[in-house]
C-alpha cells in the first residue's frame, strides 16, 4: 500500500506520486522574507508558499557554506559524513547516494537549473553529472542589474516541464545564484527602498554604507522571489500545483561579515516554507527545529521511495509535521540541530580551514572551535608578488562587500574596530549564546563561570552526536580535512602563522 493511500486519500490522488519542486536561493538569512515581518524585503511568492503551506521559524543548514551545505541536502547527511564533499570547492564522491538519482531510478523525471551542487568538481568524484541532476541552462534573459546571472531560471523550468513525459512525476531543483555577491551598488535605493527600513544586525556598524548594502542584498532576494513566483504560475497553468510539494529555502546565511561561513545565527538560520496542496494544512507557523538534511528523507517518504546504499541518511523525515494540523511545536522530540564547517575560501596558509561544529537548541547556540589559534575569517595579510599586502586585506572567508570595507578602512576608529574584531578576531575554543536574548551572538556565555555547568553539558552532548555520526574531528583523524584538495576558485598565498614557525631558543 502506498504512503498516499495510507493517508486515506481516495480516487485519482491515490495513483499519483507527488511532484517535487525544490527552490533554493544562494546566501539568504532568516528572517529576510516579508512573511517573517522583514520591512525591507518584499517576497510575495515565498509568502504565498508559506501562507498556503507551512512557514518554518527554525530552519537550519548543516553548513554555512554553499558546497558542503548543498551536499548535505542532497545526501541527507551531515557535512562531516561526506568526506571531501563536506568542505568547500572539493569533490563529491559517487559512492554517496543523492536524492535525484534515487527518484530517477523510481521513475521520476529529474533536472535542475541555475546553481546545483557547487562550487566543486563532481567529475573528480567519479560522477557523470552534477549531483543535482541533468542541467537545464539554455534559456537566458537580460538581467536588470549588474552581477545578476543571465540564466532564466523559470524559463528553464518551463522547458523541463515541456520535455518531461506527462505520465512521469518530476523532481526539479531551481537554484538561483542570487543573492550571492557581488551586487550593483545603489540598486536598493534606486528601487525606492529606504535606508531607515533596514534592520541592521548588532554585529554590524549602523552606517549608510551598511544599510545601503543590505538594501542591495534585498533586491537580489526579490529577483529570486520573482522566479519562484513564475514557477508557481507555470505549475498552476499546467494543473500541477496541487500535486507538487514545493520546498523553498536557502543554502546558508547572507554574505556579510559574521554571517555566511560562520556558525552564528545569521550563518546557519535560513528561511524555509513548504506547500503541498491538500496534503499540508496551510496557514501554519511551525517552531520545530528543522535541519535541511531532513529534506531528503521527507521527499523519499512522500514519494514512497526507499533509500539504498551503504551511506544511510542521518536526517529525519518531516512528514509527521507536514501532515499534522498543529502549529508551534509539533514534534517535541526535535531537541537540537547540528552544523559544521571546515575550509571555506583560500584564506590561510596552506589553504587551511577553520574547523567548527555547533549545537542549536530552542534557546542556546553552542559552538566548538577546534583550531582557535587560526584566524576565523582568514589571515589579516596575504602575499602577492612575493610581498605582504596591507593589514586587513586577507579576510577572504568574508565576501568582498561595502559592509567589510567600512570596517577595514576605519579599523583605527574604536567604533568600527569593535565590529571588525567581532568579524575577524580570534575566538575561544568554546562559545555559548542565549539566542532568545542575544540573537546577534555577541555575549559569549562560555566565558562566564555561572554557565560552566551548562557549557559542559553542551560540550558532552555535541561530542556524543559527533562520535555517533563518525566525525573525524573527534575520532582522532581531524587532519584528513586538510588533505582534501581545493579544486575550484582562486588559490592564494599567505605567510606561515607563528604557530608553525620554529621556536627560537634562548
Amino acid at each position: 500500500m502506498s504512503l498516499i493511500t495510507c493517508w486515506g486519500i481516495s480516487g485519482h490522488a491515490q495513483e499519483q506520486r507527488p511532484n517535487i519542486l525544490f527552490v533554493i536561493s544562494d546566501d539568504q538569512s532568516f528572517p529576510h522574507a516579508s512573511a517573517y515581518g522583514s520591512e525591507f524585503v518584499d517576497t510575495p511568492a515565498f509568502d504565498r508558499v508559506a501562507g498556503e503551506g507551512i512557514l518554518f521559524m527554525n530552519g537550519f543548514v548543516a553548513s554555512p557554506g554553499c558546497s558542503p551545505s548543498r551536499a548535505a541536502i542532497l545526501t541527507g547527511r551531515y557535512p562531516w559524513q561526506n568526506e571531501a564533499a563536506g568542505t568547500h570547492a572539493s569533490s563529491f564522491s559517487e559512492k554517496y547516494t543523492v536524492l535525484p538519482d534515487l527518484l530517477e531510478e523510481a521513475g521520476y523525471t529529474v533536472g535542475y537549473t541555475g546553481k546545483g551542487w557547487g562550487p566543486g568538481d563532481w567529475e573528480a568524484g567519479g560522477r557523470e553529472r552534477n549531483p543535482a541532476g541533468p542541467a537545464f541552462q539554455d534559456e537566458e534573459l537580460t538581467p536588470p542589474h549588474d552581477y545578476i546571472r543571465d540564466t532564466d531560471y523559470a524559463g528553464n523550468f518551463r522547458v523541463f516541464l515541456e520535455q518531461r513525459p506527462q505520465e512521469s512525476p518530476f523532481y526539479f531543483w531551481l537554484g538561483t545564484s542570487e543573492p550571492h555577491r557581488a551586487y550593483e551598488e545603489g540598486i536598493g535605493r534606486a528601487a525606492g527602498k529606504k535606508l531607515e527600513d533596514v534592520e541592521v544586525p548588532d554585529y554590524l556598524p549602523d552606517t549608510p554604507e551598511v544599510r545601503g548594502d543590505l538594501l542591495d542584498y534585498a533586491v537580489e532576494i526579490e529577483w529570486f522571489d520573482r522566479h519562484l513566483g513564475e514557477a508557481l504560475a507555470l505549475l498552476k497553468e499546467r494543473g500541477e500545483l496541487e500535486n507538487t510539494m514545493i520546498i523553498v529555502t536557502s543554502d546558508n546565511g547572507m554574505p556579510f561579515p559574521r554571517a555566511k561561513a560562520n556558525l552564528y545565527e545569521d550563518g546557519i538560520h535560513v528561511p524555509l516554507a513548504i506547500r503541498w496542496g491538500e496534503h499540508v494544512a496551510g496557514g501554519r507557523v511551525v517552531e520545530d527545529l528543522v535541519s535541511l538534511i531532513d529534506i531528503m528523507p521527507t521527499v523519499l517518504e512522500a514519494a514512497g521511495v526507499e533509500h539504498r546504499g551503504e551511506y544511510v541518511m542521518t536526517g529525519k523525515s518531516l512528514m509527521n509535521i507536514l501532515t499534522s494540523s498543529e502549529e508551534g511545536i509539533v514534534d517535541p522530540s526535535r531537541l537540537a540541530v547540528y552544523s559544521g564547517r571546515e575550509r571555506h575560501s583560500s584564506s590561510r596558509w596552506n589553504h587551511l580551514g577553520y574547523p567548527q561544529r555547533s549545537l542549536r537548541t530552542h534557546q542556546y547556540l553552542y559552538i566548538r572551535n577546534f583550531a582557535p589559534q587560526r584566524w576565523p575569517a582568514g589571515s589579516p595579510r596575504r602575499i602577492e608578488d612575493g610581498q605582504l599586502t596591507p593589514m586587513h586585506s586577507g579576510y577572504h572567508d568574508i565576501d568582498a562587500a561595502p559592509a567589510l570595507e567600512v570596517m577595514t578602512e576605519q579599523a583605527d576608529d574604536p567604533y568600527f574596530n569593535r565590529y571588525l574584531h567581532l568579524a575577524v578576531g580570534r575566538r575561544p575554543a568554546e562559545e555559548l549564546y542565549n539566542i532568545k536574548k542575544d540573537p546577534a551572538c555577541i555575549n559569549n556565555l562560555a566565558l562566564d563561570p555561572e554557565y560552566e555547568e551548562l557549557t559542559q553539558s553542551f560540550r558532552e552532548r555535541l561530542r556524543g552526536v559527533l562520535n555517533k555520526t563518525g566525525d573525524p574531528r573527534v575520532a582522532g583523524d581531524g587532519d584528513v580535512w586538510e588533505s582534501y584538495p581545493r579544486l575550484r576558485g582562486p588559490m592564494r598565498e599567505f605567510p606561515a602563522p607563528e604557530w608553525v614557525l620554529p621556536v627560537k631558543e634562548d
